[in-house]
C-alpha cells in the first residue's frame, strides 16, 4: 500500500466501519479480519517456537476464548499444532504486517463521468448482511443466486422501462442507511416508475446525489474487482472528489457477464473535498 493510499484510507476511518472494511479489502486484497487473524497467528507461532510460553497462555494473549479454538485456527494457518510448533525445526508460516511505502503507481486510464441526479425510486429485494466482509462476500453472491432461482430477478425485470435513470439494467445497491445489529442493507433491484409491488419487494427512494460513474469492461466478477481497486487506489486519492454517504450501485445491463466485452458500470455517491 502506498503512502498516499494509506493516508487516504485513514482519513476515511470516520466512515461507517463497514465501509472502512470494504475499502480496506479492495485496496489490500484481503479482509481486515483476515489480516488481524493472520498477524495474530504469525506472532503466536513465533512466540511458541522461541519461548516456553504455555499454549493456553498464548491462546488468551492472542484473542482466543479457549486452547481448542486457538489450536484449530493455528493448525489451519501453520499446518502444525501449537504443541508441534514448540519443537525445534518445525516449519511455520509468516504473514507480514502492512507497511507504508512511497511508490510510483497509476498510469492507467479509467472512463468515468460526474453526474448530478435528482431523487429517484428503485424497486428492490433487500436483505441485511454481516459487516464482517469475510461473511458478506459469501452471502451476497448466494443472495444473487437465490434471486435467480426463485424468480425474483425476472419479476424485477418486468418493472423496467425505457426512460429510466438506470437504463435497461439490474443493479446491486449498497445502501447508505445506518447499519443495525452489525449488519448493513444490500439490495437487488431496478428503477421504478410505478405499478403494483410484488410480494417480497419494496420501493426505496434514492436521494439526490452527485455520482462518479465508472465504465467497466470485461468478464465478471474479475473486471469489476479490478476496477474497484483502481477507483480506490488511484482515482479517489488524487481526485477532487471523495465518497460520501456510502451509497453505491453495481449497474448490470443484459448480456453475457462472462464475456471479455461485457460492459457494466459502478456508481459511487461523491462530494467535492
Amino acid at each position: 500500500m502506498s503512502t498516499q493510499q494509506f493516508f487516504w484510507l485513514g482519513a476515511h476511518f470516520t466512515l461507517k466501519f463497514f465501509h472502512f472494511q470494504r475499502v480496506f479489502g479492495i485496496l489490500c486484497g484481503y479482509t481486515l479480519g483476515e489480516y488481524i487473524r493472520n498477524r495474530r497467528l504469525t506472532l503466536a507461532g513465533s512466540e511458541l517456537a522461541s519461548s516456553d510460553v504455555k499454549v493456553i497462555d498464548a491462546a488468551l494473549k492472542y484473542g482466543y476464548d479457549s486452547p481448542e479454538s486457538f489450536g484449530r485456527a493455528f493448525t489451519r494457518f501453520h499446518a502444525v499444532t501449537p504443541s508441534q510448533a514448540k519443537s525445534d525445526g518445525t516449519n511455520l508460516k509468516s504473514f507480514s504486517r502492512l507497511s507504508v511505502k512511497l511508490i510510483l503507481d497509476g498510469g492507467n486510464i479509467m472512463n468515468y463521468r460526474i453526474e448530478k441526479k435528482e431523487a429517484f425510486d428503485v424497486i428492490v429485494k433487500k436483505r441485511y448482511f454481516s459487516i464482517d466482509m469475510e461473511v458478506s462476500k459469501k452471502q451476497i453472491p448466494e443472495f444473487w443466486d437465490s434471486c435467480r432461482k426463485d424468480g425474483t430477478i425476472p419479476v424485477l425485470c418486468g418493472y423496467m422501462t425505457e426512460d429510466n435513470v438506470l437504463g435497461d439494467a439490474i443493479v446491486g445497491i449498497c445502501f447508505e442507511n445506518a447499519t443495525k445489529d452489525n449488519e448493513f442493507p444490500y439490495a437487488i433491484g431496478v428503477a421504478y416508475k410505478g405499478g403494483d409491488i410484488a410480494e417480497g419487494l419494496s420501493v426505496e427512494t434514492i436521494s439526490a446525489h452527485t455520482w462518479a460513474i465508472f465504465e467497466c469492461v470485461g468478464a465478471m466478477p474479475t473486471a469489476l474487482q479490478e476496477l474497484l481497486h483502481k477507483i480506490y487506489s488511484e482515482f479517489f486519492p488524487t481526485s477532487e472528489y471523495q465518497p460520501c454517504g456510502g451509497l453505491d450501485f453495481e449497474v448490470y445491463p443484459d448480456g453475457d457477464i462472462h464475456s471479455s466485452e461485457y460492459k457494466c458500470a459502478i456508481w459511487i455517491s461523491v462530494e467535492r473535498r
